[in-house]
């Protein structure tokens, strides 16, 4: 299985709008989350190994973190011409498969994923209430077969230290994952 890293978009880094379909047939955009102290933002897809690895305890995580007052929303940018499973349709199901409470977004020009230089599957990126890029990274150090649990320890500890008026400790390791399945010409320069 390939392993793409995240690109590690530099901290600071504004949070970019976005308007796009949610599963649930709603427009969603970055304005909606308003007002909340954290933003966590995941570049998700249903068939990535990686990202089914961690799968529930990221549903888990989500709904205990916007509980907590943090916002969380996963999109899927990949091309579902070559890759079905990652359709509409099956994000609906994937979504009420895992029990995501939380937004899960169809980004289907990829214009979203090439704003926020995303490059695989999971990529996850935390906002701080000005919407200031303060983490991006890895969920947790688990991977496929890697024989270590998932938990989400990294990214807990990053909208942790968010939720509680704090920085989060800038030693962050990429993600690893996928790589977002570009449409033919469509990958961006910063993708291999």
């Amino acid at each position: 299985m390939a392993r793409t890293p995240s690109t590690m978009l530099p901290l600071g880094t504004p949070a970019l709008d976005f308007s796009l379909v949610n599963v649930d047939g709603q427009v969603v955009s970055l304005g909606d989350f308003d007002g909340a102290p954290a933003l966590v933002v995941a570049f998700i897809c249903n068939h990535c190994p990686f990202v089914k690895h961690l799968g529930d305890e990221f549903a888990a995580f989500g709904n205990e973190y916007t509980q907590r007052g943090a916002a969380v929303v996963a999109i899927s940018s990949n091309d579902v011409a070559n890759y079905p499973a990652d359709s509409p349709e099956q994000m609906v199901a994937e979504a009420e498969a895992r029990g995501y409470q939380f937004p899960y977004l169809y980004d289907e020009t990829q214009e979203v994923a090439k704003a926020y230089a995303a490059a695989c599957t999971p990529d996850f990126y935390v906002f701080d209430k000005n919407r200031k890029l303060v983490y991006r990274g890895q969920f947790d150090a688990s991977r496929p077969e890697s024989g270590i649990p998932v938990t989400g320890e990294d990214l807990r500890a990053a909208v942790d230290a968010v939720l509680a008026g704090k920085e989060p400790s800038t030693e962050q390791r990429a993600s690893l994952g996928c790589n977002i399945k570009w449409k033919e010409g469509n990958a961006p320069s910063y993708f291999g």
